[in-house]
């Protein structure tokens, strides 16, 4: 129920409402704005001193680098003394080594030492309000670095007070502008006021005498001539002849030379230098009343435009359905329910159906219960947040894999609510194609950069290696030393292996694959780092599954693999921690898994996806080359298999009686998949359970 509004408003003229009505907001809006603008005032003021304060802290702590590294304390005193002298607001300077040892302050009785307990967080924020004796004193701190090298502290201490000072002043004289700008503004309310409400008391009047009959009444104000009567034409064809209630200028088809057979509203701007407009145009108000006498005669002209209108889009709606259904990329058209509207030829083809088979159906009706499931979400999704969903989504079918971008967008109507969903499908296999061309050939490049370095600065020292360590092992008759310097000689072929890899990869060249047992190379590598390890204290819990299938692959390249995902395991520990290696068979036991899990400090969210691209790396400079993930990426694609990594680590990878510590790190686990045979094709399959694809 509509509340009455209070009684000494209601019993108000609409003059003094307005007055007041303006008088008020403009009170309020200056008074608001006044604030706010004192107080943006006030916080620029504040920010300018702490700028300057900071300013005066830095260019200080770069002058003191060379005194202080020199401990020249006679230069670095006057240094001190002169800016402390300088600036009045400057209540105090002082220098500490990097020890926390003061080397020169300007305090006259003496050093407060509660100074050097506060602001001594690196990252804390600056710079650091303290209430001292002589008042509140920001304290500001910049470190003196000299070539990188942090040498000390530079501390300064600029007082408030003058900033105080500048922010009253400032907010007096905001408030005599807020006030001088709201007098003004209660003067112009007051000549508003009169004028609108003068307009108003003739609207009234008008809008009474409309109220007393109908529609079908001349609403308009009376002239005092009409068109015919000005102009002195006598055209009794012309629609505006003897017609009284409407203005010419409203009719269309009037026989008025200058009007040139145009309709309202086209018309208007001819009428307008006719002299009968100039004669009888008035106001807003008769504008208004005169919209009233149109209205009944454009409801007809709209009616009859309207069943045009539909005749034209009927047509328009069959050409567009044969436009639609001559085109390549996949087309339908989903009601808010989810029922297909439409659905364009080259869809219905695809998936062997028929255009009767899709309309009126769900996809629940179409596709595999799982799949429709998921398509059900995404669009309900789409419906409810009105967000477009755009993704790339692969098929499998007998004649080879197929891309598509899908492209899914909500449908609005004139309400701006979505009443639908209009999806397109492109095939992109043929670009997918070229972009892996693309790729493969730039790494190609890089690869052959690098391959070409690496054998001329490698192949050289190994070879080297090698030949000392052959010649030694004619030598010596020492078992352990032999043993030794036999597994020198593996691993320098090893080595000299992999630099032959990393070249023959940038060829694409086939290595040489035979029979290999999984949890075999694995305990070799194992064998190999646990001694190294343990000297850091990293644990190496093996959980081979003596199960897993034999694999057809290169041995000496999946070792490789399994030394880069330890050595990145253990240089994420570094010291104190557990490595979780797990074997395991695939699915139905084709294929076999295997689980590197460590204790370390993970890798960030925004690394994850980038930490098998050549040269990328988190080590410091000499840690590392960015090439291991990057060289087991390819050696495990080269297998058919694949790799991933998840950080921090789940617990779902570790078994129930693994070791806890609170120094251990989030950790990283790395996913590698194998299949039995690489050389093996896929198996293909036509059904549409594969439809979802992969969001872009």
């Amino acid at each position: 129920m509509n509340k009455k509004p209070p009684y000494f408003l209601y019993r108000l003229k609409f003059r003094s409402k307005i007055t007041l009505g303006v008088t008020l907001m403009l009170v309020f809006c200056g008074l608001s704005i006044g604030l706010i603008l004192s107080a943006m005032s006030s916080r620029a003021l504040l920010d300018e001193g702490k700028k300057r304060g900071m300013a005066l802290t830095s260019g200080l702590a770069f002058r003191l680098g060379e005194p202080l590294l020199a401990m020249n304390f006679l230069q670095m005193k006057n240094l001190i003394d002169n800016v402390h002298g300088q600036y009045n607001d400057v209540i105090y300077v002082f220098l500490l080594d990097g020890s926390d040892n003061i080397l020169s302050h300007t305090f006259s009785g003496g050093f407060p030492t509660d100074l050097l307990r506060v602001n001594l967080e690196h990252r804390q924020a600056q710079p650091l309000l303290l209430a001292t004796e002589h008042g509140l004193v920001y304290d500001f701190k910049a470190e003196v670095v000299l070539e990188g090298k942090v040498l000390g502290i530079a501390r300064l201490g600029l007082s408030r007070s003058d900033m105080d000072a500048q922010i009253r002043h400032q907010r007096l004289i905001s408030l005599i502008s807020t006030f001088g700008v709201v007098s003004l503004g209660i003067v112009l309310a007051l000549w508003f006021a009169r004028t609108v409400t003068l307009r108003l008391n003739r609207l009234r009047e008008s809008a009474e005498e409309i109220v007393k009959g109908n529609l079908n009444v001349h609403a308009g104000f009376s002239l005092e001539k009409n068109c015919w009567e000005i102009m002195k034409c006598g055209k009794e064809a012309c629609p505006a002849y003897g017609d009284a209630q409407r203005r010419c200028w409203y009719l269309s088809q009037t026989l008025c030379p200058n009007c040139l057979g145009q309709e309202y509203p086209l018309k208007l701007d001819t009428c307008r230098h006719c002299p009968v407009f100039k004669y009888n145009f008035g106001d807003e108000l008769q504008d208004l009343a005169e919209a009233f006498d149109v209205m009944a005669m454009t409801i007809k002209g709209h009616i009859e435009e309207l069943t045009e209108r539909e005749k034209t889009i009927a047509k328009q709606q069959g050409q567009l359905k044969t436009i639609m259904n001559v085109m390549p990329d996949f087309i339908t058209l989903q009601d808010k329910e989810l029922i297909y509207q439409f659905a364009g030829k080259s869809f219905c083809e695809f998936f062997n159906l028929k255009e009767e088979d899709v309309v009126g159906k769900t996809d629940l009706d179409i596709f595999p219960a799982q799949q429709a499931d998921l398509i059900f979400h995404e669009d309900k999704q789409m419906l409810m947040t009105g967000r477009p969903l755009v993704k790339e989504i692969t098929i499998k079918r007998p004649d080879g894999q197929k891309w598509f971008h899908v492209v899914k967008v909500p449908v609005y109507d004139q309400d701006e609510s979505i009443v639908g969903l209009l999806m397109t499908a492109r095939d992109i296999s043929i670009l997918k194609m070229f972009q892996e061309r693309l790729i493969q050939a730039q790494k190609m490049e890089d690869l052959g950069r690098l391959a070409g370095g690496v054998a001329h600065e490698i192949n050289t020292p190994l070879g080297i290696i090698l030949g000392y360590s052959q010649l030694m092992m004619d030598d010596v008759h020492d078992a352990e030393l032999l043993e030794n310097l036999k597994i020198i000689e593996k691993q320098a072929k090893t080595c000299r292996k992999i630099v032959a890899d990393l070249l023959g990869f940038s060829r694409h060249s086939q290595s040489s694959k035979a029979t290999v047992n999984v949890n075999e190379s694995i305990g070799e590598i194992i064998q190999l780092v646990e001694h190294a390890f343990g000297l850091n204290r990293i644990k190496i819990i093996p959980a081979l599954d003596d199960t897993i299938p034999l694999l057809h692959g290169d041995k000496e390249q999946l070792k490789q693999v399994w030394l880069n995902l330890l050595n990145n395991a253990a240089d994420a520990i570094g010291q104190d921690g557990v490595i979780y290696v797990q074997s395991k068979a695939g699915i139905d036991g084709q294929g076999v898994k295997v689980y590197v899990a460590d204790t370390g400090t993970g890798v960030p969210q925004e690394h994850l996806n980038k930490i098998f691209d050549p040269f990328f790396t988190t080590k410091p400079v000499g840690k590392g080359t960015g090439l291991g993930l990057s060289v087991s990426f390819g050696i495990i694609r080269d297998h058919g298999g694949t790799i991933s990594a998840q950080s921090p680590l789940p617990l779902e990878y570790l078994p129930d009686d693994f070791p806890k510590s609170e120094k251990y790190g989030p950790g990283t686990v790395f996913i590698v998949e194998l299949p039995k045979d690489h050389g093996e094709t896929a198996k293909k399959d036509n059904t549409l359970s594969v439809w979802s694809g992969v969001a872009a």
